[in-house]
């Protein structure tokens, strides 16, 4: 019941002033929600003397309360309650009907309308009981209900003030060749500023001198650094490696990247998704009920000669009857529970229609890099082939090309150097090999650390069994000599056991998917006891293998680190993306899982399941009770002296709402008490 789209325009203008800072975004979103909490709030109040005004609850609480013109006065409480309550529901079904999405909003606004418009006449003579108060508590239970959902929303958006965070607060400005540290927000297009070695980039903008790697992984993906130069951009977010950069600021605040991806991730959470979600397919159905209902009653009383009035009654019994305030309770309720609980958890829940799939789901594609494994590869064995150089020599030589590069291979060789205290020399000339590896020159000599793919392309022998490793090997060749290799090896994480455990308990079958060979990811499969593995895939094959599951009716959940998985992760039919900074710019994800932690994923379908068989449980308390109500109240058994009175239907309605804000608490305590 995403009814996001019926704020449409206050959406857009409260993106035009988009947030500065994390909490400025906070107000604005906040601002909306506290504008529904209002009208509940003011129309709950003065739903008590419409209570108290209304000849029915007088009759059940035995007491009298008559003046002259009290029916005017009800009338017109009534009204206002109906157009500043009703507002957003109107607006909402004037929406609706526009797009051709009849759902919860166009069964709310037919329902308020047509009380009202019955009661008004009724007060201005027509013979009858009116439904001013069913109107009015109508109106503040969907109120309320729908501030629940948005709250939900706003869970999520949490996450976007981490992201926020990632900004730095102050930059080195540089005027007249001095280094003032000034807040980011003081900075205008044009200025100067200067980035040191391991600092943050402060804003977007075109390097004006000096040389660096940087590190955009967070924000980009790209997981190997970026070299720039005189003239590359670099964006705001973005980790500089070691060298100093002077940087000419283009965009700062809202217009820079980071911001945009905040945006991508803010709209994500308000677009409805395609599919639309369970409340929304009952209130549609049920809308064609009240109406059909509502005039096949009217018709059939006015053809067994019964008077207009009595029939009109009738009709709008049936339609008011039809509308059920545990509907629009039952699921934001339990959005509401289950997103703000995952969000605390890290599950980030980007697309409710995913979530609520996660329990469809038969197939887990993983891909490997830092989902299973820990992604950091270490520095098993070093393998002398020259015997002129020793072991510590080949690592000096390595880190001497390695420190230009954030890679994890690298950061392997350079952790174990630093380990054995090895003094990493300066290298020139570095270059860097896309997907083969790296070379420089180190100390006057031509090095290369590269993987088996350049080998093969150089057509270069080996005369060593490296075919026997299961993990990752990579080279050093002096000139064009291959004078030794290093072995690194990635661990499983300790929490993979027990998810896929649970995986495979619940009958959904677990693939990996990987770059590496095919005894890298044999040895990951088996040692986690897998189902299977697909190794060598390159990654613009990974939409295709998602597919081909797709084809064979499988329903494919994947989990990818972000961007350069967002094909695959689009086209799965559940896409989760894991890992910290990534996962925001993977805009095609579903879900995101802020830990990385594969028990995580394990825990998203199994609470995905319970989420679903709550919506499904109160479902049918509220809309259960219309398929009993709906008959009564178009009298039915009106042979038999029984027809359901609005009165009755409301008692009902009342019951139903309160059954399912306990069913829906209950889930809290079954999510937080087994998963967590």
């Amino acid at each position: 019941m995403e009814h996001q789209h019926h704020h449409h325009k206050e959406a857009k203008q409260m993106h035009e002033h988009h947030h500065e800072t994390a909490s400025g975004h906070d107000k604005h979103a906040g601002h909306h929600i506290a504008d529904f909490w209002k009208r509940f709030v003011v129309c709950t109040i003065i739903t008590i003397p419409v209570l108290a005004l209304s000849q029915m609850i007088q009759q059940w609480l035995g007491f009298e309360l008559k003046f002259p013109g009290d029916k005017y006065l009800l009338a017109l409480l009534s009204t206002f309650i109906f157009i500043y309550g009703g507002y957003p529901f109107l607006k909402g079904l004037y929406d609706e009907v526009r797009d051709k999405a009849i759902g919860m909003m166009t069964l709310i606004g037919v329902a308020i309308t047509v009380a009202w418009a019955y009661s008004m006449a009724i007060t201005f003579g027509l013979k009858g009981m009116d439904f001013y108060w069913e109107m009015a508590t109508l109106i503040d239970i969907m109120l309320i209900g729908h501030y629940f959902e948005m709250k939900s929303v706003m869970g999520a958006s949490r996450s976007l003030e981490l992201l926020v965070k990632m900004m730095p607060s102050t930059a080195h400005h540089i005027i007249d060749g001095k280094i003032h540290e000034i807040p980011v927000s003081e900075l205008k297009p044009g200025d100067i500023i200067m980035v040191k070695p391991g600092g943050k980039v402060p804003v977007d903008g075109i390097v004006n001198e000096g040389e660096s790697y940087v590190d955009e992984s967070m924000l980009t993906g790209e997981s190997k650094p970026v070299k720039k130069e005189k003239e590359s951009k670099v964006i705001g977010g973005a980790i500089n490696g070691n060298g100093s950069l002077t940087i000419k600021t283009i965009s700062t605040g809202k217009d820079s990247y980071l911001n945009k991806v905040i945006k991508l991730v803010e709209d994500a959470q308000k677009i409805k998704s395609k599919t639309q979600n369970f409340a929304d397919r009952a209130a549609k159905i049920l809308t064609f009920v009240a109406l059909g209902g509502g005039l096949i009653t009217l018709a059939v009383w006015l053809m067994m000669g019964f008077p207009f009035v009595f029939a009109l009654e009738r009709m709008v019994t049936v339609m008011i009857i039809s509308c059920p305030h545990a509907l629009g309770l039952a699921v934001p309720l339990v959005v509401a529970i289950s997103t703000s609980i995952s969000a605390q958890k890290g599950l980030l829940i980007r697309n409710r229609t995913a979530f609520e799939n996660a329990r469809l789901i038969t197939t887990i594609i993983f891909d490997k890099t830092g989902t299973l494994t820990k992604g950091s590869h270490e520095l098993q064995e070093i393998k002398v082939l020259d015997q002129s150089y020793d072991k510590k020599e080949l690592l000096r030589l390595a880190s001497g090309i390695e420190q230009n590069s954030e890679h994890y291979i690298s950061v392997g060789i350079l952790r174990k150097a630093k380990e054995m205290n090895i003094e990493i020399p300066n290298s020139e000339e570095f270059n860097y090999l896309p997907g083969k590896g790296l070379e420089g020159r180190v100390e006057g000599k031509d090095i290369k650390v590269v993987g088996p793919n350049y080998l093969k392309e150089q057509n270069i022998e080996i005369n060593a069994n490296v075919n026997d490793v299961t993990n990752t090997v990579v080279f050093i060749l002096i000139g064009k000599e291959i004078v030794g290799y290093f072995i690194l090896a990635d661990q499983v994480r300790e929490s993979s056991f027990n998810a896929i455990e649970v995986l495979k308990e619940s009958g959904i079958k677990n693939l990996l998917l990987t770059g590496d060979n095919e005894r890298v990811a044999k040895k990951v499969s088996d040692e986690l006891n897998m189902d299977g593995f697909l190794a060598n895939v390159l990654p613009h094959e990974k939409l295709e293998k998602v597919k081909e599951f797709q084809h064979k009716g499988e329903f494919v959940a994947m989990t990818g680190d972000g961007v350069n998985d967002a094909p695959a992760l689009a086209q799965a039919d559940v896409g989760i993306a894991v890992g910290s900074g990534t996962d925001v710019a993977a805009e095609t994800a579903d879900i995101i899982l802020v830990n990385s932690d594969p028990q995580d994923i394990a825990n998203l379908i199994l609470f995905g399941k319970a989420t679903y068989k709550k919506m499904m449980q109160n479902l049918w308390w509220a809309t259960g009770y219309n398929i009993i109500a709906i008959p009564l109240a178009a009298g039915i058994l009106y042979k038999w002296g029984i027809v359901l009175s609005p009165a009755i239907g409301a008692i009902l309605m009342s019951l139903s709402t309160i059954i399912v804000a306990i069913n829906a608490q209950l889930l809290k305590n079954k999510l937080l008490s087994e998963y967590y």
